[in-house]
């Protein structure tokens, strides 16, 4: 039996915020609290992702709650292990609408785990929202679901754009992990890709706990491509890019943003020299609200933030203004309060709105980004080389 572990999100007595004299100790609210529910993977091939989860909706929760909280009441979460599991994410769905406490829940990870519970978040009208949902039929279910995720519909051919525009991609392998949400991408940008003009000579599905990729990449050698796309998460992007070393396959590659983490160049070492991608974030990025948040995140945690911890940090951020404007904090009113709010201050977007109709955040934007010297830096233009 999988075992499941509850975190409870209780925040700190005292926290400092920043003051124009310099920082200042601020009291948490000490009214009874209001609870979100997080649904995502603690333990498991996943696990990685919901503990950078918690980073961002810490940092958050800590100035949320050390500038009044909501309404002089503390912002808390409850957090379900699912292993992002669409199992377990029915029976941890069933356990937060019954709990009347929570007025809104996030998650989980992956987008098959998410859609296999969103009827039941649709049917109770508790708020079910995807921060990492890009899947486009997500938000299909109902008007309680909502994403500050882009769709795939919108993102790749935005990466088929890049790819073949930008760098020059011709010929074109895609490997892609073989879920849903890896082959709903595939088709997604090979459709844009092949639009624009490019030839793709092999796609080749992978399972997620394959860990050798030698064979896959033989075949893809043998294709002749000019180039390779990868629709992956970082831990196998980084396998595959160090196979692709050793079979030879010395082509450029270009990844979905998915893979967009230190983690892939610490565990791609000089393989990941080179690789591509497209991402919403980026820490680097001189917009103020970035520096700040960055500056913030380094300060608690010692290290530089990457586009999970971002994500979960403008969850909590956005969470935190639609409770304060909510007039009643009620399930239905928490749903028409988000469906209202414009503007809302946002490290991946600058400042967040939602397109009501599709019930996803509108204004999307891309840095173009390229592995080099060890790190993730912004691309200055050119025709990819390997």
């Amino acid at each position: 039996m999988i075992s499941r572990r509850l975190f409870l999100q209780t925040g700190t007595a005292t926290i400092a915020i920043s003051t124009a004299g310099g920082f200042a100790q601020a009291s948490e609210p000490a009214g009874e609290p209001v609870y979100l529910g997080v649904s995502g993977p603690l333990t498991g091939p996943n696990a990685q992702y919901g503990a950078q989860w918690k980073q961002g909706f810490d940092l958050a929760l800590d100035q949320i709650n050390g500038s009044g909280g909501i309404k002089g009441r503390p912002l808390r979460y409850l957090f379900e292990d699912t292993q992002s599991d669409p199992k377990q994410t029915v029976a941890v769905a069933q356990k937060f609408v019954a709990d009347k406490r929570i007025v809104a829940e996030l998650g989980d990870f992956a987008s098959p785990a998410s859609m296999a519970a969103s009827p039941i978040y649709q049917r109770a009208g508790l708020v079910q929202f995807g921060l990492t949902n890009s899947h486009p039929d997500f938000t299909k279910t109902g008007d309680f679901i909502w994403s500050n995720s882009v769709s795939q519909a919108d993102e790749q051919p935005l990466n088929a754009a890049f790819a073949v525009k930008r760098l020059g991609f011709k010929r074109i392998a895609v490997l892609h992990l073989n879920t849903d949400w890896g082959r709903t991408s595939k088709d997604h940008f090979v459709a844009a890709a092949k639009n624009l003009g490019a030839e793709i000579v092999a796609t080749e599905g992978y399972l997620p706990e394959e860990k050798d990729f030698r064979s896959t990449l033989v075949r893809v050698r043998d294709a002749n491509p000019d180039s390779l796309f990868l629709v992956s998460y970082y831990a196998d992007a980084a396998l595959i890019v160090r196979a692709a070393r050793q079979t030879g396959l010395a082509v450029p590659v270009a990844a979905s943003s998915s893979i967009y983490s230190p983690k892939f160049v610490e565990l791609g070492g000089e393989a990941a020299e080179g690789v591509f991608t497209a991402a919403r974030f980026f820490p680097a990025d001189p917009r103020p609200e970035v520096q700040t948040f960055v500056t913030s995140f380094k300060a608690k945690y010692g290290k530089e933030p990457d586009a999970f911890n971002a994500y979960a940090y403008d969850t909590m951020v956005l969470f935190g203004q639609v409770l304060r404007e909510a007039p009643e904090l009620d399930r239905r009113t928490v749903r028409d309060t988000l469906a209202r709010v414009k503007d809302v201050p946002s490290v991946v977007y600058g400042k967040a709105s939602f397109d009501t109709k599709t019930r996803r955040v509108a204004g999307a934007r891309n840095a173009e980004l390229v592995v080099k010297g060890g790190s993730f830096t912004l691309w200055g233009g050119g025709k990819a080389t390997n």
